[in-house]
């Protein structure tokens, strides 16, 4: 993978059934227009935050739940040519005009992996998060990432991957940036660390938060942690 589509949507929790199909039926034409691989996790875990959190990225009302997905691609240029693709298909138009969930408030963008570590296992159970970073501050953000990667492995997840903001639009009701409130100078980080269960992730947090080697430098931290988003989704397709 050397690209990543990434989306968050609020979808009606009464609509979970009708979403998931949805996926079902869009992945295919994904995958032949060049996509590598299509996940959507629907919202477990997804904590409230006092600054941010992933409720307010979307706008979601009480009734709803945030999905977490993504795309990979082997490159952005094999991206952007599915997007064109996407863009001229007539079953795409079709599947659009009959969405489960208000596609207004999804948030979306192009991003490229700085850290992608792998262990053996399917995923059962992803944490997902949206971070601020300071562009100035990238390269000590992925040696932090890389560090974390190596431990979160250690305690039983399959994959960490760390993805920098690299076509993320502006948008006209949400987008990326507001959702974690970025400055002027602030790129946008989608993160996830694939599990092979809840019940993994669950233990795994327990002993990464134990360990001492995770315990954060205050002093030194290249990104402001108050505005970092995350939560845990259980995944309803991958493709």
């Amino acid at each position: 993978m050397n690209y990543v589509e990434g989306f968050v949507a609020a979808v009606p929790a009464a609509n979970k059934e009708a979403y998931r199909k949805h996926a079902a039926e869009a992945a295919p034409l994904f995958r032949q227009f060049g996509a590598t691989r299509v996940v959507e996790a629907w919202g477990d875990d997804v904590p409230d935050g006092k600054v941010t959190d992933f409720k307010g990225a979307v706008k979601a009302k009480v009734d709803e739940v945030v999905v977490f997905g993504w795309m990979e691609y082997p490159s952005k240029a094999a991206r952007d040519a599915a997007n064109e693709k996407m863009m001229s298909d007539p079953r795409m138009k079709e599947m659009g005009a009959s969405m489960p969930f208000d596609g207004k408030r999804m948030i979306f963008g192009g991003f490229t992996p700085i850290v992608d570590e792998s262990a053996e296992g399917k995923m059962g159970y992803a944490d997902g998060y949206l971070v601020p970073v300071p562009a100035g501050n990238k390269a000590a953000y992925r040696d932090m990432a890389r560090k974390a990667a190596a431990i979160f492995k250690e305690y039983g997840a399959t994959r960490v991957v760390e993805a920098w903001g690299d076509d993320v639009p502006d948008g006209k009701v949400t987008d990326y940036r507001g959702a974690v409130k970025a400055t002027g100078d602030e790129k946008v980080v989608y993160s996830w660390v694939e599990w092979p269960s809840k019940e993994a992730r669950d233990e795994g947090w327990k002993k990464v938060m134990a360990d001492p080697r995770m315990q954060p430098d205050k002093d030194n931290m290249p990104f402001d942690g108050q505005r970092m988003i995350y939560g845990g989704f259980a995944p309803i397709l991958d493709a």
